[in-house]
């Protein structure tokens, strides 16, 4: 395999997570009767760039499909999130009527609702037909699909230039990053911006976050690949910040090359520096993160086997990506845990890939008093036992695995 961005030939191996489904490939009771197509999942780092890589086995049309179940707005914390994020830009960036604001990967319209209620205009780019709809219910303009240089190049040509584009989450889901960053310069204002929020490596490292690895995410991203693939392409990284969000994220702030003016902070150069004191350019900061994940993933079994020993009640709660991520890898099974929560209709019903746990509702774990729940997204652990304060109160504890196996109160 070559790397997706300066195309150096990959050896360097992070960690092997044996194969999984595409985690968003969720099954309704007919599938389960088929059999699933599974991909290795094997993840690489260049040793020329730096940027860190799942190998290539699924296309972007088959994971991001038209019946993608992921909506952003079941989360309250990341609506929030969201909120404040429009707020604080269009403060920064002096954004009003006059102003054009774009979202790449908007989903549901969950950050551009917000935008639309401040009266910017806006738009957002969703390949996924299921979000898309969604948005438009919302009464926002979406471009049902894929973003990259030729996209950008029509909007332009339609005078839908933007002063700010978002890009949440996305960086590390497009296979072809030096088309997508292209587009971002391309479609930009000449002195417009562009943020871009990803789950930062340095994070996933520190703290063991292997279930963040699955089809979706093409890239791990530091700052400094980022910067270096944003040079590349036509933008310049002016300054960062670091959120709480996912686990430990930034957000990267870029402009133009050619006419960008914004000069570079000191938070920019602190970034990269703690990387380089971390060593992502060093192949020793990739060893030993295989151990981790497998000792995680041994302690994790072992509990849910001594907990079903004892004939302990057990549901799971958040049919995130992560969770099936951690389901595979560790081969658990409706015997183990037999269904898991959450609270996305268009997941309600179907089952989780590879493990084939049912999906269920709130309504279903109130009935069963589980003696424990697992929260599958432990990056949202805190909003999810709010969520669940009644079981709390009467005696159920939780549980997360990653980035170690911990019961709570």
């Amino acid at each position: 395999m070559k790397c997706r961005h300066c195309g150096s030939s990959l050896n360097l191996v992070f960690v092997d997570l044996g194969s999984a489904p595409p985690s968003n490939a969720y099954l309704s009771a007919e599938m389960l009767n088929a059999p699933e197509t599974w991909y290795p999942l094997r993840v690489l780092v260049c040793e020329t760039c730096w940027l860190v890589q799942t190998e290539d086995h699924a296309g972007r049309e088959e994971l991001f499909a038209d019946d993608y179940a992921y909506f952003s707005s079941t989360s309250a914390s990341w609506l929030s999130h969201s909120k404040s994020y429009v707020e604080r830009m269009t403060a920064r960036l002096g954004l009003g009527p006059e102003s054009m604001i774009v979202e790449v990967a908007a989903n549901d319209g969950y950050l551009l609702q917000y935008v639309k209620a401040a009266g910017i205009p806006c738009y957002g780019i969703e390949p996924t037909a299921s979000t898309a709809a969604a948005a438009r219910e919302k009464g926002i303009e979406i471009e049902e699909k894929f973003f990259g240089v030729e996209l950008a190049l029509s909007l332009v040509a339609e005078e839908r230039q933007a002063d700010l584009i978002a890009a949440n989450n996305v960086l590390a889901h497009v296979p072809d990053i030096n088309d997508f960053v292209s587009g971002f310069a391309v479609l930009l204002k000449s002195d417009g911006v562009a943020t871009f929020e990803f789950p930062h490596l340095l994070k996933l490292v520190a703290e063991n976050q292997f279930d963040t690895i699955y089809h979706e995410h093409y890239s791990y991203l530091s700052l400094t690949a980022v910067a270096r693939i944003f040079a590349a392409n036509g933008l310049d990284v002016f300054d960062v910040e670091e959120l709480p969000t996912h686990g430990g994220s930034l957000r990267v702030f870029a402009q133009k090359v050619e006419t960008g003016r914004r000069e570079r902070t000191e938070r920019l150069a602190k970034t990269l520096n703690a990387e380089k004191e971390a060593g992502v350019e060093d192949a020793g900061f990739y060893s030993g993160f295989q151990a981790r994940a497998e000792n995680v993933k041994n302690d994790f079994l072992a509990f849910l086997i001594d907990i079903r020993r004892k004939g302990l009640k057990l549901g799971a709660y958040g049919a995130a990506a992560k969770g099936n991520t951690l389901m595979n890898f560790a081969g658990i099974r409706p015997d183990l845990i037999p269904y898991v929560v959450d609270r996305a209709a268009a997941k309600q019903g179907k089952f989780m890939p590879g493990s084939r746990i049912p999906i269920v509702t709130e309504a279903h774990m109130e009935a069963d008093q589980p003696d424990l729940v697992v929260i599958l997204p432990w990056n949202i652990k805190e909003e999810v036992m709010k969520q669940l304060s009644d079981l709390r109160s009467r005696g159920t504890r939780f549980v997360t695995a990653v980035p170690q196996l911990a019961v709570s109160d």
